[in-house]
């Protein structure tokens, strides 16, 4: 069984991009864990775009418990597990469609049971496949939204960013390959 479907067995909401690379898959997946998403400016400016709504509330006398300039990134996600050298899975619980994000902290081994109301569940895969040039990596974002509520006020959301998602997710694809057909990228999986 994959990842995904161990963590998110049900979901509303999905999307996958994928790339050929000339490596290995364990080398591609190992790659992963050294994306930084904030070293690419346009996501940069759409994670800025993302964080007006918290400013403007801010501004308004109702801050919020996450820091406003902290960014949205890679770094918010619980990371869920690796299945060797085929599948790795990220996590990320919240109420997505609040200006600060509404992040709430799951660890791995409560992930998949957690349950509260007007709650969304994101899982992010990446599946790295042998294939004749190397590797054909597939990411795959998946969300459950936990009741109508949360389904009701994620779809526009949804709606608002699976573009600029989508082309953060491709940029992520392009820089796992770059590193992984790297000659001077690391061999081994980092601690």
């Amino acid at each position: 069984m994959s990842l995904l479907h161990t963590f998110l067995p049900e979901h509303q909401f999905s999307e996958q991009h994928n790339i050929r690379v000339n490596a290995a898959p364990g080398r591609v997946l190992d790659m992963v864990s050294q994306l930084d998403v904030t070293d690419f400016p346009l996501a940069r400016m759409f994670l800025h775009l993302r964080a007006i709504p918290a400013r403007i509330a801010a501004a308004m006398g109702k801050p919020n418990v996450r820091r406003i300039d902290a960014g949205f990134g890679l770094h918010d996600f619980t990371v869920l597990g690796r299945d060797g050298d085929r599948e790795f899975a990220l996590g990320l619980v919240g109420r997505f469609w609040e200006s600060a994000g509404g992040l709430v902290r799951v660890e791995a081994g409560a992930f998949r049971a957690f349950s509260e109301p007007n709650i969304a569940k994101l899982v992010m895969t990446f599946v790295a496949e042998p294939d004749v040039a190397g590797t054909l990596l597939t990411t795959r974002t998946c969300v459950h939204c936990s009741n109508t509520t949360a389904r009701r006020r994620f779809t526009p959301y949804w709606v608002l960013i699976r573009i600029p998602s989508g082309l953060i997710r491709r940029m992520m694809l392009q820089r796992i390959k770059q590193l992984a057909e790297a000659r001077d990228a690391p061999l081994t999986r980092p601690e």
